[in-house]
Order: C-alpha cells, then sequence, then structure tokens
C-alpha cells in the first residue's frame, strides 16, 4: 500500500524559473540562472544551503553525463556541499523536489537547494525521440519517428474503444492550455491557438501520431528551474514571499512492462494522489486548482478521470462545462501546462511546484487565480510508471 507523508513545517521558500524554450547557452548556464534566482528570491546566501539535489534525465540529449557539480558554478559557497542528481525519467524533478523534502524531515538537512534542469534542443527530433524512449520497457533502444506520442496515441486509441473519441476534448484542452501559456512569461509555446485551429488536421497541424495532432503533444524544451527548501522557522526576512507549505507528498511506481499496465488505469498515479491527499488529510473540492502532467492532451483527459474529478469515461465534461477551466471550480494547468509552458523532462517538476508556488503566493501576474490557498501537483515518468503528488498551501504568517 502506498503511503504519503505529512511534512509538518516544510516550506518552499524561494524559486527560480528562467523561461522555457529553445535557449543558445548550455545547461550550465539554465542552471546557474536558475539557482541565483532561487537562491535571490528566498533571501539567503549560498553559505546557507546544506544540500542540493538536481533532477535531470538526459538519457543521450545532452553529451554531458555527470552534471551534478555543475550547479556550484552559480556561487562558490557552494563548493563541497553533497549534491546527488536524481532521475525517474520526466518526473526526474519531482524526484528531486521530494528527495530534498525527506532530507528536511530525517534531519539531515536544514535548507536544501532543489534543481530540475534539461537541454534538449540541440539535437535532432530522432535522437530527442530515442531518449524518451529510454523510459519504456517495450521500446527502449529501438528507432522510432513518434517517439512517446506513439505510447501515448495508443493511450488515446485505449480511451476511443472504450468511451468514443476523444479528439474533440483533446483539442478543448489544447486551445486551453494555449491561452494560458500566452499569458505566461516562462512558456515556450506563447501563441494562442483556439478550438477549430487545434481540433482541425492540417499542414500547420499535422497527425504526430494515432489520433495525436501537434497541438496535442508537448514541445522539446531546455530549460530549468530551481527552488529552496527549509523549515518555516528558518524563512529568511529578505525572502521575496511568505513562501509556501509543503502539506503532505507521496510517491508510488507501477509496473514497467506495458502488459502489466491497464493503458488508462494509471494505477501508480491514484495511489500516489490518494496517499498524499489522506497524509494532507484534504479532498479534490478542498483544492483552489491542480498541476498535473499533461505531457499530451490525452494524458490531461485520461487524468481528470483517474483524480476524481470527472467520472469515467466523462472526462469530456471537465473541459465542456468550463469546470478545469481559469473560471471553474477546479482549474487543472493555469501555467499552460507541460503542454504550452513547455516540457524540459527533468525541470518539469520543480518548475510544476515553481507555478504552484507563485500561484498561492499571489505572484502569478495574469495567470493568478482569484482563490488559490491549496494545490496539488502532479507529476509522472514513463507512461504513468512513475507518479509523484504534492498537496502545497498557503502560508499566512
Amino acid at each position: 500500500m502506498t503511503r504519503g507523508h505529512s511534512t509538518p513545517d516544510v516550506v518552499i521558500a524561494g524559486w527560480g524559473h528562467p523561461p522555457f524554450g529553445k535557449h543558445e547557452g548550455t545547461l550550465e548556464t539554465l542552471l546557474v540562472t536558475a539557482v541565483r534566482d532561487a537562491l535571490a528570491h528566498a533571501g539567503i546566501e549560498a553559505s546557507d544551503v546544506d544540500e542540493i539535489v538536481l533532477g535531470n534525465f538526459n538519457a543521450g540529449m545532452n553529451a554531458l553525463a555527470f552534471p551534478s557539480s555543475l550547479v556550484l558554478q552559480a556561487d562558490d559557497a557552494l563548493h563541497g556541499l553533497p549534491v546527488t542528481r536524481g532521475e525517474n525519467a520526466c518526473a526526474s524533478g519531482s524526484a528531486a523536489v521530494h528527495t530534498g523534502i525527506r532530507s528536511i524531515l530525517a534531519g539531515t538537512s536544514e535548507t536544501v537547494l532543489v534543481v530540475g534542469a534539461e537541454k534538449m534542443t540541440e539535437r535532432d527530433s530522432a535522437t530527442v525521440g530515442q531518449a524518451l524512449l529510454g523510459a519504456d520497457y517495450e521500446a527502449a533502444g529501438q528507432v522510432s519517428t513518434s517517439g512517446f506520442a506513439g505510447l501515448f496515441a495508443r493511450v488515446a486509441d485505449a480511451y476511443a474503444e472504450r468511451h468514443g473519441d476523444p479528439s474533440e476534448a483533446m483539442a478543448r484542452i489544447a486551445a486551453k492550455s494555449h491561452a494560458q501559456a500566452a499569458k505566461n512569461p516562462l512558456a515556450h509555446l506563447r501563441k494562442p491557438l483556439d478550438f477549430e485551429f487545434c481540433h482541425t488536421v492540417s499542414e500547420k497541424n499535422p497527425l504526430v501520431a494515432g489520433r495525436l495532432r501537434r497541438t496535442d503533444c508537448s514541445p522539446v524544451s531546455d530549460g530549468a528551474a530551481a527552488l529552496v527548501l527549509t523549515r518555516g522557522g528558518r524563512m529568511s526576512s529578505a525572502a521575496a514571499t511568505r513562501g509556501v507549505a509543503i502539506a503532505a507528498i507521496a510517491h508510488a511506481n507501477d509496473y514497467l512492462p506495458g502488459r502489466r499496465r491497464d493503458p488508462l488505469e494509471f494505477h501508480g498515479t491514484a495511489a500516489a494522489w490518494r496517499a498524499a491527499m489522506d497524509a494532507a488529510d484534504v479532498g479534490l473540492t478542498d483544492l483552489s486548482f491542480v498541476e498535473l502532467h499533461d505531457c499530451f492532451t490525452i494524458a490531461e483527459l485520461n487524468l481528470y478521470e483517474v483524480l476524481g474529478i470527472a467520472p469515467e469515461g466523462k472526462g469530456a465534461s471537465a473541459i465542456e462545462s468550463g469546470l478545469v477551466m481559469p473560471s471553474g471550480n477546479m482549474p487543472v494547468n493555469v501555467s499552460g501546462g507541460l503542454k504550452s509552458k513547455g516540457h524540459p523532462v527533468g525541470a518539469t517538476g520543480v518548475s510544476q511546484h515553481v507555478l504552484a508556488g507563485m500561484q498561492l503566493t499571489g505572484t502569478a501576474g495574469e495567470l493568478q487565480l482569484p482563490r488559490a490557498d491549496r494545490a496539488a501537483v502532479h507529476n509522472m515518468g514513463g507512461l504513468a510508471v512513475a507518479n509523484y503528488v504534492s498537496v502545497l498551501e498557503a502560508r499566512r504568517t
């Protein structure tokens, strides 16, 4: 049985998040910028940090396969600190966040710097696709023209077989995502695209794999994000915000072979979600919003049902009714999500926590929701194989 963990008095004290996109700079420059911004935002010096955790997938997308000490380039005062690189496919960022939280709970560190980073655009699409497929049991090592899109196309096919063609709902999700990313200065894809464009297969929006159109797929992005974890009582008076409380975390892994997983069940996600919510002692209606792992629009649609936002087979109702829109009762991916904010895989989980933190501190700019007091962050590696959930809350003092 998956156990969640309440995380009393652990807070996100500050963060750094350069814009995602295609960057000419190196993995090092991305890391250094994010780290310096996070330290400044938290109002601390590098000498205040006890430990560093880096989330980075790589798998051949970057020639440097041992990047952990690159974080030390941000400030000489970090020299000599322990740095651990964590990897759990597209959930590497949340793996790093949870590792930092557990270190504080264990009492081995008081202040942990967490960084997520990925440099993806310097490789051609075939190399990136093959690297990502290294996270799949059956496809690892194979040449593929569609990469992970081909795997999620099968999810869309399974959904169509059981519940009807999801293409229209997927297009509505894509349009929502692009509309939000257009307001997000940190997003990779900042052009709003309407439902008709997203729903129509065209030269500018071709089919990528199965039912998945280009607008159903997250882009290949470069990016880094960093955050500072500490105890509430250790928050610096120089911090830019009052910080964000971490109420609970949970992590659950599913089987790696696809034949042992139902394509729509997302068992590991469901287990991590229940465990985190139970540990935080909250229910779905207690949340102001959710940031979830929408690497493809079919993933977001299916997750509506897995997380209980919509009944099984009725995920389309959540988007058609406006429930998951920013103006709805359960906004989902207000940031633009992976789909449009971008998905530099090692950075994604950290980014999700940062964007949720911005909402909870009232610093989300044009994206700001009128009610933002409690949120859940969901990040998964592989096709719902490694699953992480965090429950975050606004701090009042």
